[in-house]
């Protein structure tokens, strides 16, 4: 069976990869179904138990009742290209824009991500890609207006804070959605832009709950790397407080931030060909169990993680942002080495179809925020193109998709719920004994 599907979706694999999606409809397979007798719920398992897949789909021409067999009827539709008669007329249109040069795998794995999504649905579709040499704001301008000639009405942008900003400055009444970019991090009133970034502030908020003093930062010398590392330093260093303030003898509570001079950080920049860091960690008393803050990609934070146990730091805690949600972590650590780690993690809804077809070319949004960002993105245009039910149920405020954050570590063999410890109390507890 997996070889089956796996030569029935290589023609999507290459269709995926293209950039130039061809205007020639892919050809439709239509089943016809030719038993006189209907088919209940228990009927179409008794189907798919006995891999009767095509029996299963001649009596599963609709939305079914029980969601899991409505899950295998849509992905079996998607990856077999179904016909339907159920088919809508109405063409969806939407446009790729893709600064190839300055995101390199990006360009092809979020055009795989918006069509991956797209055969799922029953509507004729073009999706269409523009490729731009630059992210300069006449660059920029000019692949707007030849969308908007094109007959597109929406845009998803995958560009960096450069591309937002010619975006922004280009003032266009073209529907852009930016996946890359959170609303925080520009300046802006448009109604026609929408941000689909993860909030890299909200998770570094929650982790450094989870911190104690020194909190130690390890960063790359990139520009996320050097901006989380400030994030980071800054809630670390200063609490929100509520204080009570008199105002015309009345009393009111307000929100200030106090410099707590307990709390103590050590930033320390990696370069990308350091590899072994006894100077910063052997017999290195300042950070002494101290809770360690890597803002790394995944194989330095590794090497991070392997030398903090190696030269003895005794780190009370690891934690990260987003950056680390990856099942290499698992793979590439020893467990003794990540058993303190907390992650952070906003891709916190699922779509089984979705993520399945995603696989099946290759694609993943399951721990890719990008990839995971663009398809919130495209589900949201879809229904404002289709009034569709959305797949995914994330809010958008003020321009901005809201995602909800939770905090996992990275146990044996997944990641796992992370439970709060009050070590407060443990040390009371080691006192008395």
């Amino acid at each position: 069976m997996k070889k089956l599907l796996l030569l029935l979706v290589l023609p999507l694999i290459v269709f995926g990869q293209s950039f130039l999606i061809s205007n020639i409809p892919i050809p439709k397979t239509y089943i016809q179904n030719l038993d006189p007798y209907e088919c209940d719920e228990y009927c179409l398992q008794d189907f798919l138990e006995n891999d009767m897949i095509f029996s299963f789909l001649a009596h599963a021409n609709k939305k079914l009742e029980n969601s899991e067999q409505d899950e295998i009827r849509v992905m079996n539709i998607s990856i077999l290209n179904l016909g339907s008669q159920v088919i809508s007329d109405n063409l969806v249109k939407i446009a790729m824009l893709l600064p190839y040069k300055k995101i390199g795998k990006y360009a092809a794995s979020t055009t795989n991500a918006a069509f991956a999504f797209l055969i799922t649905k029953a509507h004729p579709f073009e999706l269409k890609s523009y490729k731009i040499e630059s992210e300069d704001m006449g660059e920029i301008k000019r692949v707007l207006f030849n969308i908007k000639a094109d007959g597109f009405s929406y845009v998803i942008a995958p560009v960096t804070q450069m591309g937002a900003q010619s975006i922004i400055d280009a003032q266009s009444d073209l529907n852009v959605y930016l996946p890359t970019i959170n609303k925080k991090d520009v300046v802006t009133d448009s109604s026609y832009l929408t941000f689909g970034a993860i909030d890299y502030q909200e998770q570094c908020d929650l982790l450094i709950k989870e911190a104690i003093s020194p909190l130690v930062i390890f960063s790359d010398k990139s520009s996320t790397g050097e901006k989380l590392a400030l994030i980071q330093e800054d809630a670390f260093k200063y609490m929100d407080m509520n204080l009570t303030s008199k105002k015309n003898n009345d009393e009111e509570q307000v929100e200030q931030r106090v410099l707590n001079e307990e709390n103590k950080v050590i930033k320390y920049y990696i370069s990308r060909n350091t590899t072994n860091l006894e100077n910063y960690l052997k017999e290195n008393e300042k950070i002494f169990q101290g809770s360690f803050f890597i803002n790394t990609p995944i194989v330095k934070s590794g090497m991070i993680m392997s030398q903090l146990t190696l030269y003895d730091a005794n780190a009370t805690n690891v934690l990260s942002t987003q950056i680390n949600y990856d099942p290499l972590l698992l793979s590439m650590t020893q467990y003794n080495d990540r058993k303190e780690m907390v992650v952070a993690n906003s891709i916190t809804e699922h779509d089984n179809v979705l993520t399945e077809t995603n696989s099946l070319i290759g694609n993943d949004i399951s721990y890719d925020w990008i990839n995971y960002a663009t398809t919130v993105g495209i589900d949201y245009f879809f229904n404002k193109l289709t009034n569709e039910e959305r797949a995914y149920n994330i809010s958008l405020e003020d321009n901005q998709m809201q995602y909800n954050t939770e905090l996992l570590q990275p146990s044996v063999s997944r990641f796992i719920k992370y439970t709060h410890m009050d070590r407060s109390a443990l040390n009371i507890e080691e006192t008395q004994d």
